[in-house]
């Protein structure tokens, strides 16, 4: 079996989501909405201040009016600057660091809640949990592992909510998520230096769940818990290969489960003006040990159906996430915000990190602005800066076998900016 020209689909297999770039840790995206955004989202669970909670926690529709909108727009701007160590291109004979593997990406979020009684509630949300995006230059030194990869999600989240009583309110929901997703590489090398570039698509529809509670403690405290159930996917698609190697282009299938998210919030108002909000959460990422990739055609060189094309091992671990915010109300139109949170990477090591996810441990840094000109409408800004913890590889894709893929080493400085507005609505 000739590996050299089959793809390394970790860029398209776990960056499941729009065409954007990932800011929590992993690919996970956080900014399904954008009011959260200068806490951190610190109190995710628990606030249940507009329709956004339908993502967050289905069960504070409760805490809402009868009627309310809500959407906004998160612009993501990342940077990922390798600095080389000593890699080897292997067959491939790629030079130079890639230029900034970053770029800016935007996640558009949208909801809509409704009162059936004055204890019972349904409402949609649409948005994207996941995603990431890297790109790199052409002939760069890693360009055998990942050149460039683009994915794409569409994640449609019917609720409904029910209020037992005054303190306990219970939610869940349903999540339909739509995929596309699209990853390049340098393949194979003719004996003139020409590169055979290879594209890869795959595409898959399928089903998760949430559920979550809203427990009014008292009336300065909330305690929220929700949970997004895994997702498996089965995908499918074409690996589609030009020049020399084009011979050996084929269809290919592989699944992967998405991790699960467990999330306990708390907010406590100290007084009329200060409230303090805290958040904890797990993922469990452990649901990617590795990745099987399938061919679902046989090619004319002679590769089999159901033949495994490469066992991608990912080794993720699950990780925590911490955050603390606070909120500060001026007057009756105006609150700033502010919020810290830290999030642990799925990365165990260089030798698993990967040139499409060249994750690390990163610290949010968060503010932002609410403004009420009327009693029906709610402005919100926010915008943070994430410190990301310089990220070493070593990842050796060089074998006997395929040669081309080379070892990667050396270190990566990242960070990024999110920016983000959301407009409120009741009725």
């Amino acid at each position: 079996m000739n590996k050299t020209i089959t793809p390394r689909l970790i860029p398209a297999l776990i960056a499941i989501a729009f065409s954007g770039s990932a800011a929590a840790a992993g690919f996970q995206l956080l900014e399904q909405n954008s009011s959260g955004l200068g806490n951190a989202y610190a109190g995710s669970a628990a606030v249940a201040d507009n329709a956004s909670t339908i993502f967050f926690n289905p069960a504070g529709m409760t805490q809402l009016q009868k009627i309310e909108v809500s959407g906004g727009l998160t612009a993501v701007g990342t940077s990922f600057k390798f600095s080389d160590q000593g890699s080897s291109a292997g067959a491939f004979n790629g030079t130079g660091n890639g230029g900034d593997g970053g770029s800016w990406g935007f996640i558009p979020n949208g909801y809509l809640s409704w009162g059936l009684t004055k204890d019972l509630y349904v409402g949609v949300g649409v948005g994207a949990p996941f995603g990431l995006k890297t790109e790199y230059d052409e002939r760069w030194v890693g360009a055998a592992q990942s050149r460039e990869f683009d994915v794409k999600t569409y994640n449609i989240n019917p609720s409904i909510a029910y209020r037992v009583n005054n303190f306990v309110s219970l939610g869940a929901g349903l999540n339909l998520q739509r995929l596309e997703a699209t990853y390049k590489r340098a393949t194979a090398i003719s004996a003139n230096g020409s590169i055979s570039p290879l594209k890869l698509t795959l595409d898959d529809d399928s089903w998760g769940w949430n559920i979550g509670a809203l427990f009014n403690l008292s009336p300065k405290t909330k305690l929220g818990i929700s949970y997004r159930s895994e997702v498996e996917y089965k995908t499918n698609g074409k690996i589609e290969i030009t020049g020399p190697a084009a011979a050996n282009s084929s269809d290919a299938k592989a699944d992967i489960t998405l991790p699960d998210v467990f999330v306990l919030s708390v907010t406590h108002k100290l007084s009329d003006r200060i409230e303090l909000l805290g958040d904890v959460a797990r993922t469990g990422w452990s649901s990617i040990p590795k990745v099987d990739v399938i061919r679902a055609s046989a090619t004319l060189s002679g590769l089999q159906i159901g033949s495994i094309a490469q066992t991608l091992d990912t080794d993720f671990k699950d990780t925590w996430r911490f955050a603390l915010g606070a909120n500060y109300k001026l007057n009756d139109e105006w609150m700033l915000k502010g919020g810290i949170a830290y999030d642990q990477t799925p990365v165990k090591g260089a030798s698993t990190r990967l040139v499409s996810l060249p994750d690390n441990d990163r610290t949010w840094f968060s503010v932002g602005a609410q403004w009420k000109p009327s009693k029906t409408l709610t402005l919100d800004a926010g915008a943070t800066y994430l410190y990301v913890k310089d990220a070493s590889i070593d990842n050796n894709q060089g074998t006997v076998a395929a040669p081309l893929r080379g070892r990667v080493t050396g270190t990566y400085e990242d960070s990024a900016w999110i920016f983000g507005a959301q407009a409120s609505m009741s009725f």
